[in-house]
Formats: C-alpha cells, structure tokens, sequence
C-alpha cells in the first residue's frame, strides 16, 4: 500500500494553508503504467466518471441504432449536466421518442444547478423534475436500453438486465473483476475497481478503432463539452480548450479521468478529501504534464495556478498544481 500524495495546494499569500492528497495512474494502450502518484492499487468508486462505460452496452446491443440515436444523445448518456435548458429540453425529447415520461427514470429529482434554470423554477414556485437531475441523460440511455432488452421498468436494480449489462462492460474495460458496488446519487450501482483499472479502461477508449462503440462516445463528448457538463464547469472548459482532442469527465467526490486518443493514454485520478477544486487542479495538470493542454492556456492556468479571492475580490492566494505534478 502506497500513500495517497499531495496532488493540489491552497496557498495564502506566502503560506501553504492547505494541501489535498489523491492518487492518480496514467495508462497506455497495453493497459500499464506509464506514469503514477500514490497508490495504483487503491480501491476507488469512479462515480460519474465511469458514464462511458455505463453507456457502452446502449451502443454495443444495438439500442442507439434502432432508436435512431445521434451524437448528442450519446453525450447526454455520458454527461452530468447543470439541468440548462439544452440539456432538459433533449433529455425529454428523448423520453417522448422512446414513448417514456419523466415517471419512467429512476434517477429522483433536484434542483438544476444551472442558474438561469433555477431562477425559472424559484420564479414559477414550480418543483424540479426527474429530468433536471444531472445523470438524466444517462438514465435516459438506460430507458432505451431497457426497452431495447424487453426487460423490465426498474432498470437500477442490481439484477435488472441493463445493469449486469454495465456490470460486464466494466470488468471487461477494468480488466479485473469489480470487488463489488456502491448506490450512486442517481439510485443506480456504481462499481468499484482500482485506479489502475480505471486508468486502464479509460486507455481502452483511447485506443479503440474508430469504429467501436468506445470511440463513437468519445467523439461524442469531444463534440458536445456543454452537453457532458454546462457553462462554468471545468469539463466543459477543459474540453473546449483542447478543441475537442480530448476527453475528460469528473465524478463526484473528486474523481477524474481524461480519455486521450491521440496519445492512446487513459488517466484516473482521486482525490482522498473528495475536494472537487483539488481534482480539477490535478486533472488541468496532467493534461498540461502530457502535452494535450498548453501550460499557458488561459482555462488551464484557472485550475494549475487559479486566484483565490475574497468577498470583495482582493486576491488572497491561488490553488496551485503540487509540484509532483509539475
């Protein structure tokens, strides 16, 4: 066992205040480490991370086709989205496509975290729907697929079709059996694995043919970065920074990975402190670490040296990339 390393910094002017420790693997497309932090072997749940691979058997059993589903659809399958309208207004089209209603998701609702969306419902004291939830696209992929199986409504149980479906796509990806789940936000079976699994199946995307359902996804999320997130949102930012070379997708308790095709690389990151601000850090630095993202880029110093501020704005320190990373 490995001790987890620091990944991020909080620095208030010449005093380091804090520090965040995670781990984080890179892979290539063999499935070993090219690169470490902490311990590889660390049992993780990948969270939202692992939507990817969640969506692959919506691809694989034929689903997307016969339903006619296009590559925003695919992104929303992926996305923890803000609850914006371009993310609600497509998620019940889905729904209506497939002949289902926001009763038919098993994800629960919440408030959007899009502001304009919130503000709307505060306005008309209405109350959110199962469709602003941020895994809604996903749950969506899960309908169809369910549909698509002939298999029964409660789609999240751990036995139902659609989740042993997920279930073999994530050994298969990992390339080790998962030591069991946990529920998710959304009520669905999270899977854990080890961060080298996950960073090895995220290079499995990286280097699959163009043609597969692996690649078919992360072209996906490449061409639709407000879809996988929202305005604001460090996968949105990232994405749209690297012009669509890559793509990155956060989980929640800090957890991040990075598909990177170009390069045939797969990272997963952890942060032990579930410090979403320190895995955003982490992530911009590998991404600048690997090349895919100039250091100098204006959305990748906002993470590797980003200015923390008070409540009149003075600058009061930054949240920097530990050296490690460097």
């Amino acid at each position: 066992m490995t001790d987890p390393v620091v990944l991020a910094e909080a620095w208030r002017g010449p005093f380091l205040e804090s520090a965040h420790c995670g781990h984080a693997v890179i892979c290539d497309e063999n499935g070993e480490i090219v690169e470490a932090w902490g311990d590889p072997d660390a049992v993780v749940l990948p969270r939202s991370s692992a939507k990817m691979i969640q969506a692959l058997p919506l691809i694989e059993s034929g689903a997307a086709n016969a339903h006619g589903l296009q590559t925003e659809h695919l992104a929303l399958a992926c996305a923890s989205h803000q609850g914006a309208d371009i993310h609600t207004s497509r998620v019940i089209a889905w729904l209506n496509h497939i002949g289902c209603v926001d009763d038919d998701l098993r994800c629960g609702p919440h408030m959007p975290k899009d502001p304009v969306a919130k503000r709307s419902l505060i306005k008309s004291d209405a109350s959110p729907c199962q469709h602003h939830n941020n895994c809604s696209g996903k749950h969506a992929g899960f309908l169809t697929l369910a549909q698509h199986l002939g298999a029964g409504p409660e789609y999240i149980d751990i036995d139902h079709p659609v989740q042993q479906a997920c279930l073999e796509a994530f050994e298969r990806t990992t390339g080790m059996a998962s030591p069991g789940h946990g529920i998710d936000g959304c009520s669905a079976p999270n899977f854990a694995t080890t961060l080298h699994g996950m960073a090895r199946a995220m290079a499995h995307f990286a280097s699959a043919p163009t043609d597969s359902a692996q690649a078919l996804l992360v072209d996906a999320m490449s061409r639709h970065p407000d879809l996988v997130a929202g305005e604001g949102r460090a996968c949105t930012r990232l994405m749209r920074a690297m012009d669509g070379r890559v793509a990155i997708k956060t989980g929640a308790e800090a957890f991040f990975i990075a598909i990177l095709p170009e390069q045939k690389r797969g990272v997963a990151l952890k942060i032990v402190d579930g410090g979403t601000r320190a895995a955003e850090c982490a992530i911009a630095a590998i991404l600048v670490r690997l090349g895919a993202l100039a250091a100098d880029h204006p959305e990748a110093l906002a993470y590797t040296n980003g200015a923390i501020t008070n409540c009149r704005s003075i600058e009061t320190g930054h949240l920097r990339a530990a050296p490690t990373l460097i």
